[in-house]
Parts: C-alpha cells; structure tokens; sequence
C-alpha cells in the first residue's frame, strides 16, 4: 500500500518516479520495494513471536491476577496445602494497580488480600493469567475467611522493579518481577523448582522477543504485506473476547458506566451520534465492565487488559461503522496492537503514564490506516495524540479507568481527523522529536523518569488514605 500510487493514498516515498506517458520504473524505486521486502521479511517472524507474547487472554485486571497466580504457585510448592502464613512484598505500583480494582468471581470483593486468598485456595497455576477463571464458588466463604484472618501481611518493597511479587511462606518463595508471568524465583526448603516447573515458569522471560527494532515505518509495512493466515486467529480472538465484554458494559450497570451513559447521552440528544462518541463509547465499556469485577476474559496487550481493550474495541467499532471488511479490520488491529506495543516498551510494564493513553496514539494511527492515509500522516496521527495526552496519569485500577479511555480514544480521533487533512504538530512543541521515533522516546522518558516522583506522590495519597 504504500510507494506504489493507490487511488486514495499519498505517495510518501521520494524515490517514486513512475512515468504517466511510458510506465518505465526507476532502478531507484525498484531498489526501493527491494529494501522495503527485505527489511518487512527480516522482521515479520520476530514480529509474530511477540504478538503472541503479548496479545493474551486474561480474566480480571492483571495486576491482581498476577498476585493470585503467584499465590497459586505457593499452594502448589507446598502439595496443594494453604499457608498457614504468607509474607506479600510488593512494589508500590503492584500496590496501587491493586488496591482499588474488583477481583472477577469474588462477588464483588476489592484488594490485595483476596486476590491473593483466590488465588491461594482456587486458583489453577497452569492457566496464568486465567488462574481464576474457573472457580468452585462454594469455597469463596473459605477465601473471604482466609484474606480476613490476618494471615496475609502487605510489606511494601522498595527499591525494585516496577512490577514485583514476592510471597514467603512457610519454607517457600515465589518471585515475579518485570512481566505479570515471569516468575524469577521458585524455591522450597531451598531448592530451586523452576526446573522442575513442567510449565516452564521462567521461560516466559528468556524467549521474550526484543522489541527495539520496531518503528511506525515497519508495523505499517508489515500490515500492509504479511498474509493474512498469519495473524487472523489471534486478531479474531481480540474481536470476539474484547467485543464481548464491550456489549457486556453497554447492557449492565457497571462502575460508572461511562461507555453506557455516553450511549445514553447520545440517545438523549445530549452527545451527537457521531463516530467520535460511538469510539470512545464502546472502548470505556469494556473497561466498565472489567474494572468491576466481570468475569469474562479480555485479550490484553502488553500486560495490560485496559490497553488491549481501548486498542481494539475502536478500531472494531470504526470498521462496522464504515462497513469494512474483516481482513481490513484485521490489519488496522495489527497497527494499533503492535503501535501500542512500541509505545509501552519505551515506557515501561507499569509507571504513573497511564498506558491507556498509549493504546489511544496505536487506535490514532489505525484509524488513520484504515483510512488509507499516507503514512507521513498516519506518523502525524500517532504524534499528536501522544502530544496532548501524555499528561494523564495512571492512579491505580478502578473504575475512572474507563472515563480516561473515554478521554483518551477522543484524542484521538481528534489526531486522525486532524492528520487525514495534512495537519500536525511541529518539532520543538513540547514533547514532540524531530521524527514520530523521536518523540516516541520523548514519551518514554516522560513516562519512565518523568513521572517518577508522580507515581510516588500518588501511592503516598492512595496508602494515606
């Protein structure tokens, strides 16, 4: 799609010179598609190996999932017996992506505490982040009982990576750190189980795929040129599962019920029906539903459920609006999971950046995509999303996730309406780098070193109060 001229897309390429009057090609424009397939194919199976990574089925918020899938792993060293003791050590983010959120099939229960009680008694380890997703509810007196007890201590450890997990007890110490699954100690009576883990708990983190050499460049060459067979099943597993607790938070009261009230704002002639509104609408209500404790599964992006729901549902929802086709759809996900992606890793797992904001600059730039914009433009797009959101903050999991999404998916159809007319903002304002790259990495360290003393300020006024 892009270099060679389409009706309806811009050019970008300064080698094309193709000749209305003969149709010689330049030698310099077919070196050109020769570099651009090599660089597309060099890429592509790295690139499928951290989709697969990344693009995975969760149940629940992941923070608390990663700590009930920790706890579950406790149970497991110690032959399927419950602790009569747990130690929990937690990094201040883990606290605060915890604190607040609804924790799935535990009839509305909020916090630390149950998550790792659900996990320790009902959980299934060889599940991960579905650990909870099939429990025997008769036992949930058991668990309210055990995370009531005072058997569970919160020590809040300092001085580690952003996502960390410890759990002590008895003779047993699991350890997570950096990624939700990524379990970095498992040992009883000092042995070390990780070799012994037929699941291969430490796996996860020596097979992670780099992710530097992605661009915007690439992601939109490779959605352009990959086949297809190669990334429906997993985009088609995004639509049905993100699609689904989407409609959830539109039909029931959850939260606050943004995605819900925009709907009925819209209804009541207080919003327009417009594409802008219907986005931002079906991106929050997923979030509505999940924040509060829904029980059906989401496919997350980089670690995250709010961020693979807010760069999937739009993009979904655009399509049925502009009556495009699924294999269409299929590649404005690819742009908008794997442009979110790039974003996240210049950030980070967890900061006080809400990376719901991040997934709004991948929606941008699908939108624009889909939209068949040149991708001068669609660079455009990504940039002036990031360039007028970045400021919102993430305090924890709960419900205003949703309002954020909201916020964020208005941006950006904002960018793109913006960029399909040529217009974006300029090198030296603000945040925004000579190139999207550029200011890609500006974002990265805003929201890495930034935001530091932010992300805690805001766990000193959430443990405060």
């Amino acid at each position: 799609m892009y270099g060679i001229p389409q009706a309806g897309r811009n050019p970008e390429s300064p080698f094309l010179e193709v000749s209305a009057s003969n149709f010689k090609v330049s030698l310099c424009f077919i070196w050109h598609l020769k570099y651009i397939y090599a660089m597309v194919t060099q890429f592509e199976s790295q690139i499928l190996k951290l989709l697969a990574e990344e693009i995975v089925p969760a149940e629940g918020c992941t923070e608390p999932i990663a700590l009930a899938y920790c706890a579950s792993l406790v149970t497991d060293a110690l032959g399927g017996r419950l602790a009569d003791r747990m130690d929990v050590y937690l990094s201040g983010n883990m606290i605060k992506n915890v604190k607040s959120v609804h924790i799935p099939n535990a009839e509305g229960k909020v916090g630390i505490q149950t998550a790792i009680a659900m996990g320790a008694i009902l959980g299934k380890s060889e599940k991960k982040l579905m650990v909870i997703s099939e429990v025997d509810r008769s036992r949930l007196p058991e668990v309210y009982e055990y995370a009531e007890s005072g058997r569970i201590a919160i020590h809040f450890e300092k001085d580690c990576p952003k996502l960390y997990i410890r759990i002590e007890a008895e003779d047993v110490v699991v350890e997570i750190s950096d990624f939700h699954t990524r379990v970095t100690r498992f040992e009883r009576a000092g042995v070390n189980l990780l070799d012994k883990n037929e699941e291969g708990c430490d796996a996860i983190v020596e097979t992670f795929t780099d992710r530097s050499f992605l661009t915007i460049d690439l992601i939109c060459k490779t959605a352009d040129s990959i086949a297809l067979e190669k990334i429906e099943p997993l985009f088609s597993k995004v639509i049905e599962l993100n699609s689904a607790i989407a409609r959830e938070g539109l039909r029931g009261d959850w939260g606050i019920s943004i995605g819900k009230t925009i709907r009925e704002g819209i209804a009541e002639g207080i919003y327009g029906d417009d594409l802008k509104n219907n986005l931002s609408s079906f991106a929050a209500a997923g979030s509505d539903a999940r924040m509060n404790g829904c029980p059906l599964p989401v496919m997350t992006t980089s670690g995250s459920g709010n961020q693979g729901m807010t760069c999937s549902l739009p993009v979904i929802e655009f399509c049925r609006i502009r009556g495009l086709p699924k294999e269409t759809l299929i590649r404005g996900l690819f742009v908008s999971h794997l442009t979110t992606i790039h974003i996240k890793e210049v950030i980070g797992r967890l900061s006080a950046y809400c990376g719901a904001m991040a997934a709004s600059a991948g929606v941008s730039g699908a939108l624009a995509y889909l939209d068949r914009c040149s991708l001068p433009q669609i660079k455009m797009a990504v940039e002036t999303t990031l360039a007028t959101i970045s400021g919102i903050i993430c305090d924890g999991a709960k419900s205003s996730c949703a309002t954020k999404i909201a916020t964020g998916i208005s941006a950006a159809v904002d960018a793109f309406v913006a960029a399909r007319k040529g217009r974006g903002l300029n090198y030296g304002e603000g945040i925004v780098g000579q190139d999207i790259e550029a200011t890609i990495n500006h974002v990265g360290t805003l929201g890495a070193d930034g935001m530091k003393e932010t992300d805690e300020v805001i766990l000193d006024i959430m443990l405060g109060e």
